[in-house]
């Protein structure tokens, strides 16, 4: 199964957008001839009878087919929470593997999602300054170059290699003290469009503990870039409360149409796109109070 890279899934207790998540990555071509690794979290001390259900549930929707050429299910017997659970994940595979795929329960994907992954972790791989490859981006009016790069990482459908990851720093205390004392918390920030600076903060205090944001720190004190495609191929489709880190209200912020044709990957120099970064900068602008918040809640992980 050494074609493609291996993928990376994150279960807990969704078993229907687990379903739905895990048919979008079967429609890919390359899923028949991929590796996939589920990682299902366990119930929490405080677990109810309906989370038990539901957790169950979601293993038998995992277990129920064959959604990739080979599947390995791993089942936790307690919660060790999603930051935790994606850390060991993408570490443990990365180390046997050198590069992965990782995906979330509650992500649609657009069936050239895999082509596009695969053949931009190949382009890039040699690439010190690339951190990522992501899937998703954001809705924005204005039209985007056909893929482009943007400081720092994400955490919607992306992939990564092992000399990158081992650039993630897990204490958010440094993060934060570092990119502070380089005066760049504004553009941390996105031109202080959304406070990453305060949900960095609010990590080191315990208040949330988001493992994305310290990717994206990560990613971001070493000028490393994310490479995003010009349309969608990502959806998220988890946000109606029933995610441990989502809210409700947050579906039309993000709301995309799944790119249908392949993306045509043409090798660019690793910066970040002035182009496309303004674009988020404009977005972020444009949408209405509250997203501040929403935007929160989604890196809460």
């Amino acid at each position: 199964m050494g074609k493609f890279a291996p993928i990376i899934f994150m279960a807990y207790k969704r078993p229907e957008l687990t379903r739905r998540a895990l048919e979008s990555l079967a429609a890919n071509p390359e899923a028949a001839e991929s590796e996939l690794f589920v990682f299902a979290d366990g119930p929490k001390d405080n677990a109810t009878e309906q989370d038990l259900q539901q957790i169950a549930a979601t293993r038998q929707v995992i277990r129920s087919r064959d959604w990739c050429g080979m599947v390995h299910l791993q089942e936790k017997v307690k919660n060790e929470g999603l930051a935790n659970s994606v850390i060991h994940a993408v570490t443990d595979v990365l180390d046997k593997h050198g590069r992965a795929i990782i995906l979330e329960d509650d992500l649609v994907l657009s069936p050239c999602f895999l082509q596009y992954m695969n053949a931009a972790l190949e382009m890039y791989e040699d690439e010190a300054m690339v951190a990522s490859i992501h899937g998703y981006v954001y809705p924005v009016k204005e039209h985007l170059p056909e893929t482009f790069f943007i400081r720092g990482a994400d955490c919607w459908g992306w992939a990564t290699w092992s000399r990158a990851w081992k650039q993630f720093e897990p204490d958010g205390s440094k993060l934060y003290d570092a990119i502070r004392l380089k005066g760049e918390s504004a553009a941390f920030n996105f031109d202080n469009n959304y406070d990453y600076m305060k949900m960095l903060h609010k990590q080191t205090t315990g208040k949330n503990d988001s493992w994305a944001v310290r990717w994206y720190a990560s990613a971001f004190l070493k000028n490393m870039v994310t490479l995003y495609p010009g349309a969608s191929l990502v959806q998220n489709i988890g946000m109606d409360a029933s995610g441990t880190h989502m809210g409700e209200m947050d579906a039309e912020t993000f709301d995309v149409t799944l790119a249908s044709s392949p993306v045509k990957l043409v090798k660019q120099p690793a910066v970040a796109s002035i182009e496309g970064t303004q674009a988020f900068i404009a977005y972020f602008k444009s949408i209405k109070p509250g997203f501040l918040q929403r935007i929160r809640t989604a890196f809460k992980k």
